[in-house]
């Protein structure tokens, strides 16, 4: 299942997860610190959903109050409701 996200309060502009049988298959950002978001997307594929979410969630970004992994872990919250998990 492909879910696009909207993320709040960071440089990226849209976060698409691909989540197959519970287990992140890709993540995508558009924007953001390119490093930092491509080695987080390679670090989640692979890996159960619940696990990122735990894993990422609360994650801050300076003052942000938020960050890019925070936000992917809002996004993979999303995901997880719109598949009725």
């Amino acid at each position: 299942m492909k879910h696009t996200y909207k993320p709040h309060g960071v440089c990226s502009r849209q976060i698409t997860v691909d989540v197959e049988d519970g287990v992140i298959r890709k993540v995508e950002f558009v924007g953001g610190c390119m490093g930092n978001t491509t080695g987080v997307a390679k670090l989640c594929e692979g890996r159960k959903v619940e696990e990122v979410i735990e894993l990422l969630r609360g994650t801050q970004c300076g003052i942000r109050g938020t960050s890019c992994p925070d936000q992917l872990s809002k996004a993979l919250e999303e995901t997880l409701q719109t598949a009725g998990v």
